[in-house]
């Protein structure tokens, strides 16, 4: 029972931090770290990125109309212009893909720790904060995704490649690099949800196939139990952020993780200093 009620938490983490740009991963591992689930080190592993289906399906039912390029409501053109966006959203998960599959073991091996983390919640709060500044008062130059060229698309995806590191926020890092290069923030926030589908999908299966099938029933519940309570976080998170940036920047994000990454520094150092 006990165990249940930590599955929850972490996915109410995941739904909450998968889409607001902070980094689940980064969330995922300290509180895991605190909260410590009597289950082993390759299921919760593996749990953590699976969790993210349920993510991902949040998108899937919030924009499935506009992501749908057979839906019989759509004129042809917008059916074209649905396939054009799909083909964008591949382009743009190559980088992330290619270096996801060589090296994605070597990174966790190496940044899947809280030092790392609290570093890059750190730097990317600081671009955030940067980035909004320069940007004040300036039209962005994108205001719709068609008008993302193949140059832009290979900048996005070159920066959410950069988040395959813990702590970066894949979210966060495709953002910054779209806020970079002139996109609109609705237009990034939304690229961002539909370059999570196959980059997601993708990564969840690796670590199925790496972990293999040998679930346990209370493994297997317990998988299902955080997909539910992501999927559910994730619609209230999504709905959330594209409220939200209608009015507002993204800096209070970046205040955030600046004061969330230097917190965790400070504690690693206190452990170390105290061990």
């Amino acid at each position: 029972m006990l165990d249940a009620i930590k599955v929850i938490i972490l996915g109410i983490v995941e739904g909450i931090t998968e889409w607001l740009p902070v980094s689940s991963t980064g969330h995922l591992i300290l509180v895991g770290n605190v909260l410590q689930p009597n289950l082993s080190h390759a299921f919760m592993e593996m749990f953590n990125v699976v969790i993210q289906l349920g993510a991902i399906m949040a998108v899937v039912v919030l924009y499935f109309h506009k992501l749908n390029p057979f839906s019989p409501k759509k004129t042809q053109k917008q059916k074209m212009l649905t396939w054009q966006m799909w083909i964008k959203v591949f382009i743009a998960c190559i980088p992330a893909g290619v270096v996801g599959i060589l090296l994605n073991d070597w990174l966790d091996a190496i940044f899947y720790k809280p030092l790392p983390v609290a570093l890059m919640l750190i730097l990317y709060g600081v671009l955030f904060i940067i980035i909004e500044n320069r940007n004040k008062g300036k039209k962005p130059e994108v205001r719709r995704i068609s008008e993302l060229d193949i140059r832009m698309l290979l900048w996005i995806g070159v920066f959410q490649m950069l988040a395959l590191i813990p702590g970066t926020s894949r979210s966060g890092a495709t953002i910054v690099g779209a806020l970079i290069i002139g996109v609109s923030r609705e237009v990034a926030a939304e690229f961002t949800f539909f370059l999570a589908i196959p980059v997601m999908f993708g990564a969840s299966l690796l670590k199925i196939i790496k972990f293999g099938l040998s679930f346990t029933v209370a493994e297997f519940a317990y998988l299902m139990l955080g997909c539910i309570v992501s999927f559910v976080m994730s619609v209230v998170a999504i709905k959330f952020l594209m409220n939200y940036i209608k009015k507002n920047d993204f800096k209070v994000f970046g205040y955030y993780r600046i004061v969330l990454g230097g917190l965790i520094v400070l504690t690693t150092i206190f452990k170390l200093i105290f061990a």
